[in-house]
C-alpha cells in the first residue's frame, strides 16, 4: 500500500466522516481516477509531435499513454477525422496514488513561482482539473531529450457530492491551494 493510500485510510477519511457525518462508510469522498491529458494542436502538421509527447506522457504516468484521434474534420485546422490530435493517460488504484503523492510533493513545489493551486478548478459536481504549462517539472523528464516543452491537463475525478466535499477531500491529502 502506498504511503498516501495510507495516509487517507488513516487520517483523512475519519476526518471527512466526522466533519461531514457520514453514517455509512461508502459515502465517504474518495479519489476514482486521475486523467492525464496533453492536446497537440501541432500535430496536424508533424505527426511525429504525437509519438514524442505519448513516451514523455508515458514516463510522468508510469503508465502507457493512448493516442486520442479527432472526431470530426474540421477544414479550417486542415483536420481529418481520424487524425491523431494529442494522448492521454487514465490513472486508478496504486498508480494513482503514486501519482498523487509525486504530483503534491515534488512536481508542483518545483513550478517557478509557485503560491498554490487555484481552488477554481472544482466543476460544480465535486471534480477537480488544472492545468500545467510545462511537462518538465516532472523529475523523470529529461530536460535534454524533449523536443519542445508542452503542457498537459491534470483531472482528478472524486466521489464527492459537492466542490467543499471535493476540496476538504484534496486539501487533507495535501494539495497546495491558495489562500
Amino acid at each position: 500500500m502506498g504511503t498516501l493510500r495510507e495516509y487517507y485510510e488513516t487520517t483523512c477519511r475519519p476526518q471527512l466522516q466526522e466533519k461531514y457525518g457520514y453514517t455509512n462508510t461508502l459515502e465517504i469522498p474518495r479519489i476514482e481516477k486521475v486523467v492525464l491529458n496533453m492536446g497537440l494542436g501541432e500535430a496536424v502538421q508533424n505527426p511525429k509531435v504525437v509519438e514524442n509527447a505519448a513516451n514523455e506522457l508515458t514516463l510522468i504516468a508510469g503508465q502507457k499513454a493512448v493516442v486520442t484521434r479527432a472526431r470530426k474534420s474540421i477544414a479550417t485546422f486542415k483536420l481529418r477525422e481520424g487524425m491523431p490530435i494529442g494522448c492521454r493517460v487514465t490513472l486508478r488504484h496504486e498508480r494513482m496514488y503514486d501519482f498523487l503523492s509525486r504530483l503534491i510533493n515534488i512536481a508542483l513545489p518545483r513550478v517557478r513561482d509557485f503560491r498554490g493551486v487555484s481552488p477554481k478548478g472544482f466543476d460544480g459536481r465535486g471534480n477537480f482539473s488544472m492545468g500545467i504549462k510545462e511537462q518538465i517539472i516532472f523529475p523523470e523528464i529529461d530536460y535534454d531529450k524533449i523536443d519542445k516543452i508542452r503542457g498537459l491537463n491534470i483531472s482528478i475525478v472524486t466521489s464527492a457530492k459537492s466542490d467543499d466535499a471535493a476540496y476538504e477531500l484534496l486539501s487533507g491529502l495535501g494539495m497546495p491551494f491558495r489562500k
